[in-house]
């Protein structure tokens, strides 16, 4: 995934793009200064140990989704899903991703606060594993 932040207020706009063999799909995710997704990895991050059934965020427009699992043997499996922005609504993305429990979480969950943070203008890419097969 990849995203270029742009400010206005409060509002915090940047472009999502997933890319795989077959597909590349992108839209832009509106959010009110970033919506909390770096608190919500925070806090799948602090869960280590684990917890019971599927946790989500989704930002403003729901125009970004992202289911959390923690799955037997430490690992969290994160399905990301973006879609077109209204009024066409004409697809809908999803790819998961696997990531240990702890420190790689705590990782990535530190990447996206300084992504949503930042004020860069310029592709930056997000953090993530490649998905392409």
């Amino acid at each position: 995934m990849e995203g270029r932040t742009s400010r206005r207020a409060s509002t915090l706009d940047f472009l999502v793009t997933a890319q795989g063999q077959w597909v590349r799909v992108e839209t832009l995710v509106r959010t009110w200064e970033g919506d909390g997704l770096d608190a919500f990895l925070s806090a799948l991050a602090e869960d280590f140990r684990g917890w019971e059934g599927e946790r989500t965020w989704r930002s403003l427009e729901r125009d970004l989704t992202l289911s959390a699992e923690h799955r037997p043997g430490g690992y969290v499996h994160l399905t990301w899903g973006i879609r077109d922005r209204p009024p066409s609504e004409e697809w809908h993305f999803t790819t998961t991703t696997v990531h240990a429990a702890g420190e790689e979480m705590r990782h990535l969950a530190a990447e996206i606060h300084t992504f949503l943070t930042s004020e860069v203008r310029q592709p930056q890419r997000l953090p993530g594993r490649d998905t392409t097969p």
